[in-house]
């Protein structure tokens, strides 16, 4: 499943110092000047989760494999990018093509960074981006709505959902408001998703913070939050320029460097743990001496679309699924303990997976 986190905001609020973190190497270029990132680079990431390693090593797994979620460095927006400014139409495509997007505010001051508005005003900031990204919607939707009409006429129902759905975007930018605070019905979502709107995609708040405030955060991350949750979105605290020095230290030396900042674990992990919260994705396990795996799956899958992220023909062969929750695996220290308590289940084709499942799946060939 290579789900993208487009990493998004004006030029010069941390966005490829974060992305280097993130991906531990310097792919994306970081420098005091405006469009420095030209081509979007993409970083794949491990999904901080403890339950693997324990996991793993109470069934002496020679490998661990963790989940993965690809970040995706974007260039920054300025005024008029839905118009084509600065590389506008570029930034706008490369977003389009992704599944969520992470919305960097700069919450710190400093007066070496230029600051492409000459302020610091993040709330000023995120409403510029999400300004530019409704323009592009409605310019997107009103285009379509002349071929749209013709095929009702015509007598298309596709085109009737696709021009009325395509009316109640537009009814939401018209007041200012995202796509993605539309209620859509159920037999609606496929038809919604087609429309492939910028201001529908899941979005989180990435409150990028100076190194003193990396633990709490500061009066400038604290209106970020308060907008968010407005919004019904999320927010995270995060110091990019911590991160990246954590990065460059050996594993043995981060959690020392950590306590000396009264921080428990990076940002960082938060930051993708929060991602891969805002796409509704969750972990299952499969466990056993070669290898300890956490799987990607949709909040909401069950065991037959669960074993189809292994193989297909799991899915389509499916007869059971030997199941334990992560807490009774670890508890009864493994597959044996928790069957001799009747830890396991043996779960069929309507079992709605839970986040930590440990499974084992059963199929025909």
């Amino acid at each position: 499943m290579a789900l993208k986190v487009a990493i998004v905001g004006l030029p010069n609020v941390g966005k490829s110092t974060l992305f280097n973190a993130l991906t531990q190497t310097a792919a994306a270029q970081a420098a005091n000047y405006p469009f420095c990132t030209i081509e979007p680079n993409v970083g794949d990431v491990a999904v901080p989760d403890a339950r693997l390693e324990a996991l793993a090593k109470i069934a002496s797994s020679k490998e661990l494999i963790p989940a993965r979620i690809h970040f995706v460095d974007v260039a920054g927006l300025v005024r008029g990018a839905s118009k084509g400014e600065g590389l506008g139409n570029q930034f706008l495509a490369t977003i389009r093509d992704c599944d969520a997007i992470a919305f960097v505010a700069r919450c710190f001051v400093d007066d070496d960074i230029t600051h492409v508005e000459g302020r610091v005003d993040p709330i000023a900031d995120l409403d510029i981006i999400e300004t530019e990204l409704m323009l592009a919607d409605l310019d997107s939707l009103e285009k379509r709505i002349p071929a749209l009409e013709k095929r009702v006429r015509g007598g298309d129902k596709e085109g009737a959902v696709t021009l009325r759905l395509v009316q109640q975007a537009l009814a939401l930018l018209n007041a200012g408001r995202p796509a993605r605070a539309a209620v859509v019905e159920k037999e609606d979502e496929k038809a919604w998703r087609m429309l492939q709107l910028l201001t529908a995609k899941p979005a989180l708040a990435v409150c990028n913070v100076d190194e003193g405030s990396a633990d709490k955060g500061n009066a400038l991350s604290e209106k970020v939050a308060a907008r968010a949750a407005k919004d019904g979105a999320k927010s995270v605290v995060i110091s990019a320029r911590i991160e990246s020095e954590i990065a460059l230290l050996a594993p043995a030396d981060r959690k020392d460097f950590l306590e000396t900042l009264g921080l428990t674990e990076p940002g960082l992990n938060r930051m993708i743990r929060e991602a891969y919260s805002l796409l509704q994705l969750q972990t299952y396990f499969t466990v056993g001496p070669k290898e300890a795996r956490a799987w990607t799956i949709r909040v909401g899958d069950t065991a037959p679309q669960a074993a189809g992220v292994i193989h297909t023909d799991f899915e389509k062969g499916f007869i059971r699924a030997e199941t334990i929750a992560c807490d009774d695996y670890l508890k009864y220290r493994g597959e044996a303990g928790a069957r001799e308590v009747g830890k396991m289940r043996l779960e069929g084709k309507e079992y709605v997976v839970q986040d930590g499942d440990v499974m084992h799946f059963r199929f025909t060939s």
